[in-house]
């Protein structure tokens, strides 16, 4: 089962190096990350979506709660949550299908974002599974490049009050 997973980590070096070691360590594959600042001066939002059955991913909780630099760890998947995604998907077009390119853009809210005499990129924003339905789509038309950047999620309707751990350096 998929599982998006926030956490909440001081922003100093190594937080991140810290927290992927730990997947690779326990041998748990990452599906997507994404990393960002918060509103907090110092600390870091890192969402990650892993694939797990519940009992593994109470274990990787568990791990990424005992880092040095974590201050909260959520697995969103048990709450209502927002979840989006950025991509850009350049496809290639013919003098034909380029109003049809169109058309799957107004239909998906996409964006154009740059045109030639050959590609056309696109900027697509939503939920992960909206991506998935638009490249789906313009699969026929010879996707020539896909960056996508990883999940980003909230949870819906809540604040998440943030608290410290307390550091005691030996």
């Amino acid at each position: 089962m998929k599982h998006t997973i926030s956490i909440l980590v001081e922003n100093r070096f190594g937080a991140f190096d810290r927290v992927a070691t730990m997947f690779s360590g326990k041998g748990f594959n990452i599906d997507s990350i994404s990393i960002g600042l918060t509103e907090i001066e110092g600390v870091s939002r890192m969402t990650i979506v892993t694939r797990g059955d519940d009992k593994i991913i109470e274990q990787v909780v568990k791990q990424l709660n005992r880092l040095v630099d974590t201050i909260k760890v959520v697995d969103l998947s048990e709450h209502d949550r927002v979840e989006r995604e950025l991509a850009l998907v350049t496809v290639n077009y013919v003098k034909g299908t380029l109003d049809q390119i169109k058309n799957v853009c107004d239909i998906f809210r996409a964006l154009v974002v740059d045109i030639n005499n050959k590609t056309v990129m696109l900027q697509i924003t939503g939920p992960p599974a909206k991506i998935d339905a638009v490249i789906n789509v313009l699969m026929p038309f010879g996707i020539k490049e896909i960056a996508r950047s990883g999940t980003v999620a909230l949870r819906r309707g809540e604040q998440i009050q943030q608290r410290k751990k307390e550091v005691v350096l030996a």
